[in-house]
């Protein structure tokens, strides 16, 4: 085996299986880190937090965004805020994951569950990267309706040949894909950097919006929301996708260079995720503005909202706008997903298959039942299947983050980067408030 890989990086002796290939092989440390000034060495490292805030700004988001700005104005802003911060620092714990041990998520709990258990987990991430692409299926079909009048249920099935564009990206090289993303999150932020314009927000109030209240959990519908965002910010495929294109970068063996590595990793995320909660925020605040300060505030769902922005807003442009974010979006997410899906079956279960046939497997039983839906109930069944998505992520999201938090606490693990007991406790509280705020959304969800 090539001594560059991590199975030959001396990771700490608690790993049961040191054999283990590394996350995505045909890319591992297939970017070089070369000697030179700081900064150079810094931008090396630069690319995959965006892959991972992508998730952060998937279709899946949107309804719950938009529900929460046209219902509540900017009370829910901090939430979004919140939510991030969560975020930021649970991927902190990825990056520290994979760098220490050469190991993504999904590696790691095979090597320190029983086959059983590693099997069930695997069972739940098959079904959270199925609930995530059913939301992109369904936001991407919903952007080439709005933009081009093609039928859902024709852009159900036209969502399939996105597969061809992955295929292409991932031939040219692992920077092309980053750089892809990039540029459409760049298209993304300019469509809502003039939409809010045209908004012309109440700064003031979405500036106090970012404090938390009381009333968030005094109030039981704005809790249900606020749950909602939670739940559609937090993903677990993220999780799993972080810890496995963080060893793309050919970082190096020694201590200090995985401590390097490390520092830059995490500068790269965190201000990946601060730019997903601007998108994020901006969403919220856009349908505040415009739904909102309007009386309307039973929007939820995105064809409705897409319909009223330019009769609200004064300009023609912003539905238009408003529908290339949207398919942006669902594009973006369309690429990491996959990527994630990869990482979760050759991690959990050790098996191989060829991207474009794990791709049309898992968006193949992502659109029988979104074109079920669509066929059956048209646009407001998608808006209530986008909502399922995501009861379906947040039960499976304590199954990622609790393993998460306790592997990287270990020392016998992840030997001298283990991660410190501040941040070990501050992570198991962010653990706790997530399982337990996600499952009430769970039980609110059966019972209501």
């Amino acid at each position: 085996m090539d001594s560059s890989t991590p199975s030959s990086l001396g990771a700490p002796s608690g790993w049961r299986h040191a054999r283990h290939q590394p996350s995505l092989p045909e890319v591992s440390r297939s970017i070089a880190v070369r000697p030179g000034s700081k900064w150079r060495r810094m931008a090396a490292f630069l690319g995959p937090g965006y892959l991972v805030a992508v998730g952060y700004m998937d279709p899946g988001n949107w309804a719950t965004s938009l529900a929460g700005g046209s219902k509540y104005g900017y009370a829910l802003l901090s939430v979004a805020l919140i939510s991030n911060i969560m975020a930021i620092i649970l991927q902190a714990l990825c990056a520290r994951l994979a760098i220490a041990t050469g190991r993504d998520l999904a590696q790691a709990c095979r090597d320190a569950y029983p086959k059983p258990v590693s099997w069930v987990l695997w069972a739940l991430a098959e079904l959270a990267i199925c609930a995530t692409d059913l939301a992109e299926v369904i936001g991407t079909a919903i952007g080439l309706n709005l933009l081009f009048g093609l039928p859902l249920e024709i852009g159900v099935l036209v969502t399939a040949l996105d597969v061809f564009l992955i295929l292409y990206l991932q031939n040219l090289g692992f920077r092309w894909v980053e750089a892809f993303v990039i540029a459409l999150l760049g298209v993304i932020a300019v469509c809502f950097g003039i939409q809010i314009a045209l908004a012309d927000p109440d700064w003031g109030g979405a500036i106090r919006g970012f404090a938390p209240t009381t009333e968030i959990v005094t109030n039981p519908d704005m809790l249900y929301l606020a749950l909602g965002i939670l739940g559609a910010t937090v993903m677990p495929h993220n999780l799993y996708l972080h810890s496995g294109i963080v060893q793309t970068r050919a970082y190096g063996d020694t201590l200090h260079e995985k401590r390097e590595a490390l520092r830059y990793a995490t500068l790269d995320s965190t201000i990946a995720l601060m730019f997903a909660l601007t998108i994020n925020a901006s969403l919220l605040i856009l349908a505040a503005a415009a739904f909102h300060k309007a009386g309307r505030t039973d929007i939820a769902e995105i064809g409705e909202a897409y319909t009223l922005l330019q009769p609200l807003l004064g300009a023609a442009i912003a539905p238009t706008l408003f529908g290339i974010a949207l398919l942006c979006c669902g594009l973006n997410s369309t690429v990491t997903a996959t990527m994630a899906g990869q990482i979760v079956m050759e991690g959990f279960i050790n098996f191989k298959l060829a991207p474009w046939a794990r791709r049309l497997i898992t968006r193949g039983l992502a659109i029988i039942p979104a074109a079920a839906v669509t066929i059956a109930y048209g646009e407001s069944g998608t808006a209530r299947l986008l909502i399922l998505s995501q009861v379906v992520l947040s039960l499976q999201l304590p199954f990622a983050v609790i393993p998460l938090v306790t592997l990287t606490a270990s020392k016998a693990k992840m030997g001298e980067m283990v991660t410190p007991r501040w941040m070990t406790a501050l992570a198991a509280i962010i653990a706790a408030i997530i399982v337990a705020l996600n499952v009430k959304l769970l039980v609110d969800f059966v019972i209501g």
